[in-house]
């Protein structure tokens, strides 16, 4: 049985939509299983209340907080962040910090990792995001995996919507106004059920 992990931080709940859709994705996929996992919280709450996440924060309290040893338990690891300028936010960057004896004992060398994320606007920096990304887990000797082209969402040109080669994506619109689109989902699912098939033909 091949274990993906899928570990994530939402603000809002926007990247918590799309690691649902990743799930599904995995799902799809036999002889794999799926948890969701968040990585710790760094602000405090007076904070979260002032930029209105109280409320998004409460109903993702169910989800269970991410270890470091859950990471290397798992045969692949995809990750989901919101950009912060152009990068991955805070909280997740914290969390990969501590990952320093993964990396000096080669926990992680040879898993799939994968990342999805969300920005505000069409151009936030979505690509620059993922790629930045990757580079945390190419240091880690992980197996790079994004989103093909043999998801077609990614050619559709009829709507506004997220989704490169480099992973899936969502726009959440300048106050968050916007949830994840079924395009935007479907690249999700298609992205959970790739890196599922990945990881079960190298665990094989």
């Amino acid at each position: 049985m091949a274990k993906i992990l899928i570990v994530h931080y939402s603000m809002y709940g926007h990247i918590y939509k799309m690691a649902e859709a990743v799930a599904a994705g995995v799902r799809e996929v036999e002889g794999c299983e799926v948890e969701i996992k968040r990585v710790p919280e760094t602000l405090p709450d007076d904070v979260l209340e002032k930029m209105g996440a109280v409320e998004a924060q409460k109903s993702m309290a169910h989800v269970p907080i991410a270890t470091v040893d859950d990471l290397a338990a798992a045969d692949a690891i995809i990750f989901g962040t919101p950009t912060r300028f152009g990068n991955m936010c805070g909280q997740m960057r914290q969390f990969l910090d501590a990952t320093g004896s993964l990396w000096l004992n080669g926990s992680l060398i040879g898993k799939v990792g994968s990342v999805f994320v969300s920005s505000a606007s069409q151009h936030g920096g979505q690509e620059s995001t993922i790629l930045s990304f990757h580079i945390s887990l190419l240091h880690q000797g992980m197996v790079v995996v994004g989103l093909p082209y043999s998801f077609a969402g990614q050619m559709d040109n009829s709507e506004i919507t997220g989704g490169s080669p480099y992973g899936a994506t969502t726009i959440t619109g300048s106050q968050g106004e916007r949830m994840p689109s079924g395009n935007e989902l479907a690249g999700a699912r298609f992205q959970g059920a790739h890196v599922a098939k990945t990881a079960k033909k190298l665990k094989g």
